[in-house]
């Protein structure tokens, strides 16, 4: 038998517990530690399948695949499994763009570890370039407060506000979170949207001593609640709660699709737990928590089935 590959949880930045983590003490709220555990050991069950053992990387890219799919189902793109496994197409029309983002986003998100870990500020620059790089003409992204430069003043939507958290004035065009303000969580300005973005990357960077599915939870929360893009916000923070279970070693060969266990529990669980969040109260972030570690227990069951299938032949 093989050792576990795994570490044991660790902050996304690499670092130990800062003094005042503020992170640590999410865990104690109703229901999180329950439901890290129940997050865990399900992991566990499929680290420990002997089929993972010896094919991880068949395991890894069928997740990547899953991941994919239920991903671009929340932000509106519910294809069957299979029609995403066939087309070979994903730029003719908005759905197809939808679901050929998050499959990129995927390929993408393995190769940011160590940005992530220095810079998430880049690494969310490169996320949303590759996300909505299809729709805005593949451009380079604009040299906005992600890139380093004085923000771009192009077209809203367009090639110039690509890769840069939004500007005052400019509004989030995503269906897919249209709902959020009905729901008591209305998209921040942009002056609140730099100020959290700056206080939720200088987290990632000090560490905490959270376990990994409450930072992954509480980074996915943030960037939905702020909605710091003008488009492919969802897409976006999905991708950033992978890198963080990958990164925080709860998962590091990335084979539990948390975005399955979002679809599985289904959209309007998924936005009403996240409005909660957004409102700021111990019960929301409590619940959102909670939410997200069980999306995480679901990914992992996914991708047990997805283990007894190879086992069996399928």
């Amino acid at each position: 038998m093989n050792p576990d590959p795994r570490s044991e949880p660790r902050a996304p930045g690499g670092g130990g517990s800062p003094a005042g983590d503020p992170l640590a003490p999410l865990t104690e709220l109703p229901g999180v530690r329950e439901a890290v555990d129940a997050a865990r050991a399900a992991v566990d069950r499929v680290y420990g399948h002997r089929v993972l053992r010896r094919r991880a990387p068949e395991v890894a890219a069928e997740a990547a695949l899953r991941g994919a799919r239920a991903s671009a189902a929340l932000s509106g793109a519910d294809w069957a499994l299979e029609e995403v496994r066939r087309r070979g197409d994903f730029g003719a029309d908005e759905e197809s763009e939808t679901v050929g983002a998050a499959l990129r986003l995927n390929a993408e998100a393995g190769g940011l570890l160590g940005v992530w870990r220095v810079s998430p500020a880049r690494a969310l620059a490169r996320l949303h370039l590759v996300a909505a790089g299809a729709s805005a003409g593949r451009g380079a992204p604009a040299r906005g407060a992600f890139a380093g430069g004085a923000p771009g003043s192009g077209a809203p939507g367009g090639a110039e506000a690509v890769g840069r958290p939004r500007l005052a004035g400019e509004p989030v065009a995503e269906p897919a979170l249209a709902e959020l303000a009905g729901l008591g969580a209305p998209e921040p300005g942009a002056a609140e949207v730099a100020a959290r973005l700056e206080a939720l990357t200088g987290l990632i960077v000090a560490g905490t001593a959270a376990p990994a599915p409450v930072t992954a939870a509480i980074v996915h929360g943030e960037l939905l609640a702020l909605r710091p893009f003008r488009s492919h916000n969802a897409l976006v923070a999905r991708a950033a709660e992978r890198i963080v279970l990958v990164g925080a070693g709860l998962d590091p060969k990335s084979v539990a699709p948390a975005e399955v266990g979002h679809a599985e529990l289904g959209r309007t669980a998924y936005l009403r737990a996240l409005a909660g969040y957004a409102q700021g109260t111990r019960e929301g972030v409590g619940a959102w928590i909670v939410h997200c570690a069980r999306a995480v227990e679901l990914g992992a069951r996914e991708s047990t089935a997805v283990c007894e299938a190879l086992q069996r032949g399928a």
